[in-house]
């Protein structure tokens, strides 16, 4: 199935019959989780008694679901995530379709005052991203073990993106930015969130159609390059929501 889309005065074919899924799956078995959060929950709903459940003898399957949007799994969140007023991730969006590149790094090892830090810097990403910014990034981390799709990043100081690279990549027109960690910021920062003010210039000038995307997954045999980024998320009244991103490559 070969569509034909033109944007930003180019034309992209790609197939949409070969989607490439970056989503961790909300999984009560399993999943990536952060924030020390427990895993989500997906429970019948009981009326005089009786579950519904068909397991149990209802007719339909009717579950309450408990989860937390920036703890379990992928999700993408708004400046509303940092703001005092709640500004829906849902209504970032005017469209769903960007250009997006795809950049793997190794984090660097810097030595912080607060000890042995892994960070994401603006030389590494200004090495790697295009000429022309794509109006996505999607940072895949080395090394890049499967166990990210269901890994406790809880109190584990997991790598994070320097305060001036997000600053830098909005400067250039990065609208949405998608990374393999539970955040851009490091986990134990005195709840500064440099890098998310940086990306969304919160509070001095604020852009709320920019989307940051955590907990994703990329698998190693999809090549680093340009592609075509599906950006959907439910339009929930919160600052964040699960969300399901998914690439296209380019055909010849």
């Amino acid at each position: 199935m070969i569509a034909e889309i033109t944007h930003q005065g180019r034309v992209w074919r790609i197939a949409l019959d070969r989607p490439i899924d970056l989503s961790i799956p909300l999984d009560p078995q399993g999943g990536p989780r952060a924030w020390y959060v427990g895993p989500p929950a997906f429970t019948p709903v009981e009326h005089g008694g009786k579950p519904f459940s068909v397991a149990d003898g209802a007719a339909v399957n009717f579950r309450d679901v408990r989860f937390n949007p920036h703890g379990n799994g992928t999700h993408t969140e708004g400046v509303g995530h940092i703001a005092r007023i709640v500004h829906p991730v849902g209504s970032s969006f005017q469209r769903y379709w960007f250009t997006a590149q795809l950049v793997s790094v190794l984090p660097e090892e810097r030595r912080t005052p607060q000890g042995p830090a892994r960070v994401i810097t603006m030389e590494q990403l200004r090495s790697t991203v295009n000429d022309r910014p794509p109006e996505a990034l999607v940072i895949r981390t080395w090394p890049n073990g499967p166990e990210k799709r269901s890994r406790d990043w809880s109190d584990t100081d997991p790598p994070f993106v320097e305060a001036g690279a997000c600053a830098w990549l909005r400067s250039i027109g990065v609208k949405h930015l998608l990374l393999d960690l539970p955040s851009v910021d490091r986990e134990r920062d005195e709840g500064k969130l440099v890098a998310h003010h940086a990306f969304w210039g919160y509070p001095r000038s604020t852009d709320l159609s920019r989307t940051i995307t955590e907990m994703i997954y990329v698998p190693d045999d999809v090549r680093d390059g340009e592609f075509l980024l599906e950006l959907q998320v439910p339009h929930f009244i919160n600052d964040a929501a699960p969300s399901r991103p998914v690439l296209y490559a380019p055909l010849p």
